[in-house]
């Protein structure tokens, strides 16, 4: 099967979000696509999905056009999608949440669940997916939950697949396994799009390389001889710092000390087990781990939405444990949370409401009981200075943004005030390598102040890059303290999967 998106034009009021993009996926290759936030993935994947239409341009499978006006069209064509967020039912087996939309019925319109666990058994051995049709979805680790929605798209016969950021809450053994996958799917003639800001992945996967900026095409490249210097400066338009330049930290008194901290969800159960750390002033301390282990829960008690059911919380020397969050946020404590849409930001605000949302009642964006609009507009203006964020102005819609402006404007929101602690939770998931660059330089910038910053994050090259020491989140617990220098990508690796020291080599 061949797949072509020909002169593709997509505009939203304002805004040009494909500009005659041209695109070839062929059967058995797998398509690198690259770009910036903003720079129109997104959407043309979203017309190839048939959740959008093009105002210009045409899609053909195997020199036919086609007419999407619904994913199932899509579908039915050959297209399988699997996004980066799983659409997944928890309490259904691997089987249910395969055929679910698609069931194979007997007499009366049952399910036929004897042919469907046949078949799913027969596509995971195929394709070497080791997957039990039986098992609770709920309960399978990330990697084996992808690998479900890699059989639902082969359930549905996809000739071509598309993979929105596959890798990104993965660990590097489970990305290992599914670099596999991918050579599995396109030995059996399948072509893949392997939609990624991870430029080393990029190279090392893709058969080709298509970079998207600012609606359009700017090249292709081939992933044997294109460097990821390259690959980002072809992305940004301009050359891209991608090690992290920072000298050895200077680390001096303790200024986070958390204290045999245990908290448990609603039910009862433990999701952070009784955990101790340190982190100093003038340190970047990064926790790595597989999401869903527990590190959620511990920045949320860290900054004050979750209360402990046992331990202390203690930042220079003073217990804030029981503070709330604005008593921590005048404490010196800032916060970057793991979602930005969720926690982070409102959508529907201006830039210089979500700038002002968490020191509005105070000078000088308070008047007493009234807002200083004009004080707020002020700093607003010189904040989007300072951190270089992109936007046609400070009224404009923070919803409007690129996702790596939306982050820029929580960064300098929080950051820019005096600190004694940093907690930036998945600080850099989902935006692009500029972003990443100018997010990771004032973090470190931080750092060399003396603030105390705790980096969490499930990207290891992101915890690499930035630990001065690392610990690492496996089941609720700390079960490693590891400095960087020492450490390897493969041992923090294998703590993420749950490994012990002794099984280190």
């Amino acid at each position: 099967m061949e797949l072509e998106l020909r002169g593709i034009t997509k505009r939203f009021p304002g805004v040009v979000a494909n500009d005659n993009v041209n695109l070839t996926v062929r059967g058995g290759e797998v398509l690198a696509l690259l770009g910036e936030n903003g720079a129109g993935k997104s959407t043309l994947m979203n017309i190839l999905y048939g959740l959008y239409r093009a105002d210009e341009g045409e899609i053909l499978i195997d020199g036919e056009t086609v007419h999407f006006t619904s994913p199932r069209d899509a579908i039915k064509a050959g297209i399988g999608m699997v996004h980066q967020h799983f659409m997944l039912v928890p309490n259904f087996s691997v089987a249910d949440n395969v055929i679910l939309g698609v069931e194979p019925t007997i007499s009366l319109g049952r399910i036929n669940r004897r042919a469907a666990r046949k078949r799913v058994a027969q596509l995971s051995r195929d394709f070497g997916l080791d997957l039990d049709p039986d098992a609770l979805t709920e309960t399978l680790a990330v990697g084996i939950q992808q690998r479900i929605e890699i059989v639902k798209v082969l359930f549905r016969d996809a000739k071509v697949v598309v993979f929105d950021e596959p890798t990104a809450v993965l660990t590097p053994q489970e990305i290992e396994d599914f670099f596999r996958i991918v050579e599995t799917l396109t030995a059996a003639g399948r072509g893949v799009v392997f939609i990624t800001h991870k430029l080393k992945e990029a190279g090392r996967i893709a058969d080709r390389i298509v970079v998207l900026r600012r609606g359009k095409t700017v090249g292709e490249a081939d992933p044997k001889t294109a460097t990821p210097a390259q690959l980002a400066e072809m992305m940004v338009g301009r050359p891209v710092e991608l090690v992290v330049s920072k000298t050895e930290a200077e680390g001096s008194a303790t200024m986070l000390k958390v204290a045999n901290l245990a908290v448990t969800d609603p039910e009862g159960r433990l999701l952070v087990n009784h955990v101790n750390l340190e982190v100093r002033a003038g340190e970047i301390v990064g926790i790595a781990g597989v999401q869903g282990n527990g590190q959620s829960e511990l920045v949320e008690t860290l900054v004050g939405l979750r209360r402990p059911i046992e331990g202390t919380v203690t930042l220079d020397g003073v217990d804030i444990t029981h503070l709330t969050p604005r008593e921590r946020h005048r404490s010196g404590v800032a916060h970057i949370p793991e979602d930005r849409q969720r926690d982070g930001l409102v959508s529907s605000f201006s830039n210089t409401e979500n700038l002002a949302r968490t020191g509005y009642y105070e000078a000088p964006l308070s008047k007493g009981v009234n807002m200083n609009w004009e004080g707020a507009r002020t700093e607003a203006e010189r904040l989007v200075r300072d951190f270089d964020i992109r936007t046609p102005s400070t009224e404009t819609t923070t919803g409007k943004l690129s996702g790596g402006n939306q982050q820029k404007v929580i960064v300098a929101r929080e950051i820019s005030r005096p600190l004694k602690l940093a907690i930036a939770s998945q600080p850099t998931r989902g935006v692009d390598v500029g972003s990443i660059e100018y997010i990771h330089h004032r973090l470190v910038e931080l750092r060399d102040k003396g603030v105390a910053v705790l980096v969490v994050s499930t990207e290891l090259d992101e915890i690499m890059a930035l630990s001065d020491r690392i610990l690492v989140m496996f089941d609720g617990d700390i079960i490693a303290d590891l400095q960087r220098s020492e450490t390897s990508h493969n041992d923090v690796g294998l703590y993420m999967a749950g490994a012990k020291g002794e099984h280190i080599s």
